[in-house]
């Protein structure tokens, strides 16, 4: 996972100023938490919460089915 630095907040500011934390989710799709200066948490608009949940409960083959009809054309370049 690629991690933004301008998406990086302390515990603190998350815990003091929780709708710019927000907003800041909407900007730039999700905001890390720092403790102690460690990444301790994740912050995910819920619908990408749920599209990350269905992959848990695919089968391996659903999801390899799926990936390869996405992306066929990239598959058919390699396969010359």
């Amino acid at each position: 996972m690629n991690i933004n630095t301008d998406a990086l907040v302390s515990l603190t500011e998350a815990n003091q100023k929780f709708s710019r934390v927000a907003r800041m989710v909407d900007e730039n799709g999700a905001v890390v938490i720092l403790k102690n200066n460690m990444p301790r948490y994740l912050l995910i608009e819920f619908n990408v919460a749920e599209e990350e949940q269905v992959a848990k409960n695919e089968d391996i083959l659903e999801i390899s089915k799926r990936l390869i009809e996405k992306n066929r054309d990239a598959y058919e370049v390699l396969a010359k």
